[in-house]
């Protein structure tokens, strides 16, 4: 069966957010209830279209691309770090919502993002949604100096994004990540996930940069502390079928990890979503929208 495509259209606007021109998304009518959206890594922001088409009701969406990713700036230093993200959806925030609480929902490395921005302006939060933002694997301090070997190396020898010699073929690749995404979603997605280039190669809207390793060990502790200072209620989705959380080792460390990590949160709710991977909202744009429709309208 044929599937409809990009229902509600989009607008673009441009924002200057602490010297960068960051690209903002928006769909619905801008006097309804705003709801922000982060997308995850090497994503962007038309990656909820889907989504956005199944629901209900009427929602100012407004999904930035993340500094370096899409349509938005690149960064101007050698990495990119999460306390950047945290300070530009601050200004990002700030420029649309001024003092009022919001709804803020995440994608994996953009669920990490705004969880953690949950627990460090509580007051900012009406209700946050948490799609696969686990975060990363625990780290040991003896692990930092092998890291910052591995950073200086890498500033040496830099990453490349390879380029692909047709829209098709980006659609190709798209579709070898998710199996699941049908020809005509693939196709939808690789017009806003890739540009031609002069040499008329297709190339990936993401700074390489994001690509070398990071040279601050994540701290599961210090991500702990701020998730215990939410006080909205949280909606925590996960996919039975995602390989996110791979890189944890066995599975029964892995759940016992996960479930660790999601019992600081003081208000948690826990949903699966069947049949979908990490990518569930594109899996299952329909289902996660009623789960994420019904979370934001309950009563507080």
């Amino acid at each position: 069966m044929r599937q409809n495509i990009a229902i509600k259209p989009s607008r673009s606007e441009f924002l200057p957010v602490r010297g960068l021109r960051y690209h903002i998304r928006h769909w619905g009518d801008p006097s309804a209830p705003k709801l922000f959206m982060m997308h995850g890594w090497m994503d962007m922001s038309a990656s909820f279209q889907f989504m956005v088409d199944a629901l209900q009701q009427e929602w100012h969406v407004i999904a930035p691309d993340w500094r370096g990713f899409g349509q938005t700036e690149r960064g101007h230093g050698d990495s990119y770090w999460f306390p950047d993200y945290l300070a530009d959806l601050d200004a990002i925030l700030d420029h649309y919502a001024g003092d009022a609480a919001i709804n803020l929902l995440g994608h994996s490395m953009g669920g990490n993002v705004v969880t953690l921005y949950a627990g460090l302006r509580p007051q900012r939060i009406r209700r946050l949604v948490n799609l696969e933002g686990l975060g990363l694997p625990p780290t040991k301090a003896e692990q930092a100096p092998g890291r910052l070997v591995q950073w200086l190396d890498e500033l040496k020898n830099r990453p490349l994004m390879r380029g692909y010699d047709s829209i098709d073929d980006v659609a190709a690749r798209l579709q070898k990540n998710n199996a699941r995404l049908s020809d005509e979603r693939a196709a939808f997605l690789a017009q806003h996930w890739s540009q031609q280039d002069e040499s008329g190669l297709w190339q990936i809207l993401g700074d390489p940069a994001h690509k070398q390793v990071s040279p601050v060990l994540y701290r599961v502790d210090e991500m702990m502390a701020c998730w215990r200072r939410i006080t909205a209620p949280v909606l925590w989705i996960e996919a039975t079928n995602s390989d996110i959380w791979r890189f944890f080792g066995p599975a029964t460390l892995k759940r016992e990890e996960i479930d660790r990590r999601i019992a600081c949160v003081p208000n948690i709710q826990v949903e699966m979503i069947d049949d979908a991977g990490h990518m569930l909202h594109h899996d299952q744009p329909e289902q996660l929208a009623r789960l994420i429709e019904t979370f934001l309208q309950a009563a507080p």
